[in-house]
């Protein structure tokens, strides 16, 4: 199993949320309002900087992992917003009660 996680810009935050569902994943968790600086620049929210990140984590098997990075980078492409991808490999201890 990995963990993905995706930093996107906040404004594309909907769109690339409609693009996880029609690629069947099951669920994910957001922080929205990520402020930070890289190679886009500050993303601060701020007067001078207002723009702001979204951060976006979900869990896919392995075996989705490939289609689900191509199908991203087609939004990437079509959106023309940059959009980082991490992936780690993880061990699923299951849920608690």
């Amino acid at each position: 199993m990995k963990l993905l996680m995706i930093v996107v810009d906040e404004t594309k935050k909907e769109q690339l949320e409609v693009v996880l569902e029609e690629a069947g994943v099951a669920g994910y968790t957001e922080l929205s309002r990520a402020a930070g600086s890289g190679s886009t620049g500050p993303r601060l929210g701020s007067r001078a900087f207002p723009r702001t990140s979204a951060v976006v984590f979900t869990f896919v098997p392995d075996e989705a992992l490939d289609p689900l990075r191509d199908r991203l980078r087609s939004f990437c492409a079509d959106c023309g917003e940059r959009l980082r991808m991490v992936a780690w490999d993880v061990d699923d201890l299951g849920e608690t009660t």
